[in-house]
This record gives structure tokens, C-alpha cells and sequence, in this order.
């Protein structure tokens, strides 16, 4: 399902007022929701040999943000999962650590202690997460704690309601805030795309986060009903897709809740290669927002290894 933006040449203006962005992302072309959604679940039937499938799961571990998101956490859980992160099986060494761990604001120097010297991120969410209804300076205040706190990735949420209003420019100035908020740290924006109603709303979001500066767009909080689907990954890929042709720039992709098997992550990871191609197919610019995910993984990782199940008590319960 090829896309065909407007000329690389009309990027260059498009943020400058209000009237020339909501312009610029009505005139995306429409989603054909059928042929989205069939081209994604075509997908979603190919067969994996056992050598391939064996590298994808690595890479699907690989590219996890290994996340916790509740009320209850606790130093020692975030402690246990950091650990969890840098040697996800400790019966064996081969497996590869996860790209990241995920945490709220207050936990990012005990994630960041947990993980030292091993090359996994510590990502955190912020602006006012999972509802992004705050004040702007009370959202840049947040990005600006868990930044102090040494995280290296921070995951903010657009503002929906404005978004769904049309207000386009303040979604777009709040993002540029943010990011620059974020000093090095890599910017994630999340849209929460089962709230955006239409594939036509994800495609604008896609655009106008990557047009604001976002390193990767998120489809998701993983704390409402719908959450990831092949879907709308597949067309955020298509966006970033048709950005960098237009640009030069890649941004990343982050699918977020609801993926929780082996067998799921897999079909993402076609999607990225059938869509983006294989440069995405790296944790730089791929990832996978999950918390029972890598579990899966690394049960049948052990299935492939040793042709049995090892039972659930071989992984850890986050």
C-alpha cells in the first residue's frame, strides 16, 4: 500500500502557521482502511523457517522496552526488572539483553543504577502520562525530572483532546517543547491511536509528530482498550517510511500494549521488513513497548534450543 505524500519541497513550510499544517495534513491521502487492514493480516500468515525464526526471537528481545507502569512500584521491582533487562535468561549468556527498561519519572535513577555499564536505556514516560491532561510547563517539568534523573529515552503522549479538536499547532509546539525539554534524550511520542477514531487520524498524527522533531512515533500507552495492532503499525511504518524518502530523516516506530506472545512479535517484525525494510529492523529504530512479552520469548527461545517447554516457573513474574 504505497503512499504518496505531498513534495519534499512543501515540508519546508508547512509548520509555519496553523492554517498552512492542518493544510498540509488533510492533504495526506485518505486510508484505504480494507486494503490496510488485509495487507496486514496477509502478512501475518507467512511462514518463518525454524533458523529464521530462531534470530527473529532474539531480535524481538532485543528491541523490548522491558516496562512497568503501575501505582505499586516499588524500588525492588524495578531493581528485579533492570536485572531482568541486562540478562534476561540467567541460565544462559547467549540471550541478548533488552533495548530498555521503562519506568515512571521517580524510579528513573534506581532503573538507571540497575542497568549501569550494560548498554540497556532507561526510558521514561512523561508529560502527565497516560492522559497528557496537565499544564505545559507542569509536563516540561516532568520531562525535565526524569532528563536530571539520567533517562536516555523519554515517552511523552500527545495531547488527544486537541488533536481531536483540530487544534493541530499546539499538539505540533507542544512536541517541539518536549523535545527540546529532552536535551539528548531520545523523544518518543505517543498517540494512543485507539482514541484517534481513523487510520486517517493515525496518519496525520504520524506525520505531525515526526514534522515536530519525535525520534520514533508510539502507537500506544498499553492503558486503553485498543492498544497495537498490525494495522496501525503498518501504517506508521508506511509514514516513516515516506518520511525519510522525502527527508532524509528515519524516526522509529514503538508498537505498545497488547503484543504478548512469540508468535505475535514475530508478525510485527514482518511488518517491518515488508513496510519500512531492513533498516528498521534494529532496536534503534524499532521497538516493542511490553512487560509479559519477553517471557514468551524466552520460553520458546529455550523450546528451540532444547525441543521442550521448560515450564512456567523458567521465567520470572514481572
Amino acid at each position: 500500500m504505497p503512499t504518496t505524500a505531498p513534495a519534499a519541497h512543501a515540508l519546508t513550510d508547512v509548520t509555519a502557521s496553523d492554517s498552512t499544517l492542518r493544510r498540509f495534513l488533510h492533504g495526506l491521502p485518505g486510508v484505504d482502511a480494507v486494503g490496510l487492514e488485509a495487507r496486514a493480516a496477509s502478512l501475518g500468515t507467512r511462514s518463518i523457517k525454524t533458523t529464521a525464526k530462531a534470530y527473529a526471537i532474539d531480535l524481538a528481545i532485543s528491541m523490548v522496552d522491558l516496562t512497568t507502569l503501575e501505582g505499586a512500584d516499588t524500588p525492588g521491582k524495578v531493581r528485579a526488572l533492570g536485572a531482568k533487562a541486562v540478562r534476561p535468561d540467567p541460565t544462559d549468556r547467549t540471550a541478548p539483553p533488552t533495548a530498555a527498561v521503562c519506568v515512571y519519572p521517580d524510579m528513573v535513577a534506581t532503573a538507571k543504577e540497575a542497568v549501569a555499564g550494560s548498554g540497556v536505556k532507561v526510558a521514561s514516560v512523561a508529560t502527565a502520562f497516560p492522559a497528557g491532561r496537565a499544564a505545559l510547563d507542569v509536563k516540561l517539568a516532568d520531562v525535565r525530572d526524569a532528563v536530571a534523573a539520567g533517562a536516555d529515552e523519554i515517552d511523552m503522549v500527545i495531547d488527544r483532546g486537541a488533536f481531536l479538536a483540530g487544534d493541530y499547532a499546539k499538539v505540533y509546539e507542544e512536541i517541539v517543547a518536549v523535545k527540546e525539554a529532552s536535551g539528548a534524550a531520545r523523544l518518543k511520542v505517543i498517540f494512543e491511536t485507539g482514541e484517534l477514531s481513523t487510520y486517517d487520524n493515525i496518519r496525520r498524527a504520524s506525520w505531525l509528530g515526526m514534522l515536530a522533531g519525535a525520534d520514533f512515533i508510539k502507537t500506544s500507552t498499553g492503558k486503553v482498550a485498543v492498544n497495537a495492532t498490525p494495522a496501525n503499525t503498518l501504517l506508521m511504518l508506511e509514514a516513516v517510511r515516506d518520511f525519510r524518502a522525502q527527508t532524509g530523516v528515519q524516526v522509529g516506530v514503538k508498537p505498545a500494549g497488547g503484543i504478548r506472545t512469540s508468535k505475535d512479535a514475530i508478525k510485527f517484525l514482518v511488518v517491518v521488513n515488508e513496510t519500512a525494510g531492513e533498516d528498521w529492523l534494529d532496536n534503534h529504530w524499532f521497538r516493542f513497548g511490553a512487560s509479559s512479552l519477553l517471557n514468551d520469548l524466552l520460553m520458546q527461545r529455550q523450546k528451540l534450543a532444547t525441543g521442550r517447554y521448560s515450564g512456567p516457573d523458567y521465567v520470572t513474574v514481572d
